[in-house]
C-alpha cells in the first residue's frame, strides 16, 4: 500500500510515519506540507492512501479531498486531525476513517484494514460534495497538475468530454463535466449557450451581429462569444443585476 501523509506540522508527521513503519506492506512515498503539494504527489506517485491533516495552510485538507475523489485511480482518504469538530465534513468529503491525534496505533491499523477494503471495491470517483465550493480547478498535465483559481477563470468551453478552461494565465483542459461546474459554481457563472459558461464578472455588454446573432463581449476575451437564443433573455436580466 503506497501511502502519501500531509500535514503541515513535521511532528505530526514523523508520528504517523513511524507508526506506519510498523505496518507490514505499507511504504510512504511522499510527505506534503499542505493541500496543494499532497495534489501533486497524489498526481505523481498514485497512493492507494492519503493520511490528510484538515487545517492545513492554502488549500486545507477538505478542499483537497474534493479534488481527489475525481482523481483515476482515486485514493483512499483518511484525516488526522486534532478537531473532532470537523468529523461530518470529513465524512460528505467520502473520508475512509477519521483520526483524532495524536493517532495510536490500533486506530491506524484499523483505518488500514477499512482502506483495503475499500480498495477491494473501489468505484469510479464521484463529485464534489452537496454544498461545498472549491476554490480551484484541477487540471491533469501528464502525471503532474496545475491548480486553477476560480477567480481567475474568465469562462468555461465544453469540447467533447473535457472542458476548456480559459483563465488569466492561459487554457487548460478538465475532465469535469459542465453541468456539474455550473452546479458548483452557479453563483459565479452564467450560461450563455449549451456548451459555455462565463464569469458574470467578464461580461461587460451584449452585441447584434449584422445577421441576426447576439454576441458576448468580455472584459479579457479575445473575441466575443456567441450567445444561443434561449439563453439570451435570462442573460439581459442578469447583466441588469451586476
Amino acid at each position: 500500500m503506497k501511502v502519501v501523509i500531509a500535514d503541515d506540522e513535521p511532528l505530526a508527521r514523523e508520528r504517523l510515519r513511524n507508526l506506519l513503519a510498523d505496518q507490514p506492506g505499507v511504504e510512504v512515498v511522499a510527505e506534503a506540507v499542505d493541500g496543494q503539494h499532497a495534489l501533486h504527489a497524489c498526481a505523481e506517485f498514485s497512493p492507494d492512501l492519503v493520511l490528510l491533516d484538515i487545517a492545513m495552510p492554502g488549500i486545507d485538507g477538505l478542499e483537497a479531498a474534493r479534488h481527489l475523489a475525481a482523481f483515476e485511480p482515486r485514493p483512499a482518504v483518511v484525516f488526522c486531525t486534532a478537531y473532532d469538530a470537523h468529523a461530518l465534513s470529513a465524512f460528505e468529503a467520502e473520508a475512509i476513517d477519521y483520526l483524532v491525534k495524536p493517532v495510536r496505533a490500533e486506530r491506524l491499523a484499523a483505518a488500514l484494514d477499512r482502506v483495503r477494503t475499500f480498495a477491494a471495491g473501489r468505484e469510479k470517483a464521484g463529485q464534489a460534495a452537496p454544498g461545498q465550493r472549491r476554490s480551484h480547478l484541477c487540471a491533469r498535465l501528464r502525471g503532474s497538475l496545475r491548480l486553477i483559481p476560480i477567480e481567475d477563470v474568465h469562462y468555461l468551453h465544453a469540447e467533447e468530454k473535457y472542458v476548456i478552461v480559459h483563465h488569466a494565465r492561459g487554457e487548460d483542459l478538465i475532465e469535469e463535466s459542465l453541468k456539474s461546474l455550473e452546479d458548483e459554481f452557479g453563483e459565479r457563472f452564467v450560461r450563455i449557450h449549451r456548451n459555455c459558461l462565463v464569469a458574470r464578472h467578464e461580461i461587460t455588454e451584449l452585441k447584434r451581429t449584422a445577421d441576426g446573432h447576439v454576441q458576448a463581449v468580455l472584459r479579457h476575451g479575445k473575441q466575443p462569444l456567441e450567445v444561443s437564443r434561449r439563453c439570451v433573455a435570462g442573460l439581459r436580466e442578469t447583466l441588469k443585476h451586476l
